[in-house]
């Protein structure tokens, strides 16, 4: 299929017959190379049963062939069923499942990272006050920054992971956004966005509401 930056091909690795999925990245595309670093260095880091994992990545001949290898979702993407034409029809039951997966991934971006630490401090005891706060500190938060149906992808028992990370921004807990540059989907896109140019985790619930 085509993308914004690329084509995604499906492929099968040769030794463990496990099917994938291949973005190749247009490399006429600066906003493309930046998208292809971000991927790497975002989603590269992050383990969550509902965000697609990043399996691998190449990038040959300076930035002739930039290349992300994906776990291949059997069911395609959610915006398929919202607005295509499905040979079937979600039922409630797969919907709310689909909702709450996409939910929990948000939350492992937005807090997931406090959320281990916090659940630790109730077993170690020995860490000093000031230490604790240093490490919640040094927490980090993702911002995904263009939540839609489309980047929304399903797999074969109908989970909903959170896919392309080529706009998300990385910043540390507490810290304020400093880009100003407005990104996202039209129709997706909070309000205040806008106005102020900063997306925030506020700005991520909205595009998923």
């Amino acid at each position: 299929g085509d993308g914004v930056f690329g084509k995604v091909y499906r492929g099968t690795l040769p030794n463990s017959k496990t099917r994938v999925a291949v973005k190749r990245i247009s490399h006429e595309s600066k906003q493309g190379l930046r998208e292809f670093m971000s991927e790497i260095t975002i989603i590269g880091r992050l383990r969550h049963r509902n965000l697609v994992q990043l399996l691998g990545w190449c990038r040959h001949g300076g930035n002739e062939d930039l290349l992300l290898v994906y776990e291949f979702m059997v069911n395609g993407s959610l915006d398929s069923y919202i607005f295509g034409k499905p040979k079937v029809i979600l039922s409630w039951e797969q919907r709310f499942k689909i909702i709450n997966g996409v939910a929990s991934g948000l939350l492992y971006l937005h807090e997931g990272y406090e959320q281990v630490i916090k659940s630790l401090l109730n077993y170690v005891l020995s860490f000093s006050y000031f230490i604790l706060i240093f490490i919640i500190d040094k927490l980090l938060v993702v911002i995904h920054r263009d939540v839609r149906a489309s980047n929304v992808l399903l797999d074969d028992e109908m989970n909903g992971k959170l896919s392309d990370f080529g706009l998300a921004k990385l910043y540390e807990h507490g810290e304020n956004p400093t880009t100003t540059r407005v990104v996202g989907t039209v129709g997706y896109l909070a309000p205040e966005l806008h106005r102020t140019g900063k997306a925030t985790t506020s700005s991520d619930v909205y595009s998923f509401g």
